[in-house]
C-alpha cells in the first residue's frame, strides 16, 4: 500500500508558473511508473506526463515544452513543474503511482489559472 500526497496547487495567472510536488508513504524505487493526470470539472481524466523508474519520461502534446517531470528516489518525491499555464489547464492534478497491476492515487490538488 502506497499513500500519495500532493501539494503545490493554488491560483495563478494565466502565463504563471506552479510546481506540483507527489510525495510518497514509501519508497518509489520499486515503483515502475509515476505520473501526473488532471481533470476539470465535467471532462474526462487525462495524463498530462508520467516518468519510469529509469527517468523517461512521456508529456500529453498539449504540455511539450512548458511542463517537466522529474522525481527524486531518495526524496520520495515526483514533481511536475509547470510553465506558461493556461485557463484551460484549470484542474484537479492528481498524481499516480503503478506498480505491476497495482495503481495508487493521490487525494489531487486544485490549480485554477485565472486573472
Amino acid at each position: 500500500q502506497v499513500q500519495l500526497v500532493e501539494s503545490g496547487g493554488g491560483l495563478v495567472q494565466p502565463g504563471g508558473s506552479l510546481r506540483l510536488s507527489c510525495a510518497a508513504s514509501r519508497t518509489i524505487f520499486s515503483i515502475n511508473v509515476m505520473g501526473w493526470y488532471r481533470q476539470a470539472p465535467g471532462k474526462q481524466r487525462e495524463l498530462v506526463a508520467d516518468i519510469t523508474n529509469g527517468g523517461r519520461t512521456n508529456y500529453a502534446d498539449s504540455v511539450k515544452g512548458r511542463f517537466t517531470i522529474s522525481r527524486d528516489n531518495a526524496k520520495r518525491t515526483v514533481t511536475l513543474q509547470m510553465n506558461s499555464l493556461k485557463p484551460e489547464e484549470t484542474a484537479v492534478y492528481y498524481c499516480n503511482a503503478v506498480y505491476g497491476v497495482d495503481s495508487y492515487w493521490g487525494q489531487g490538488t486544485q490549480v485554477t489559472v485565472s486573472s
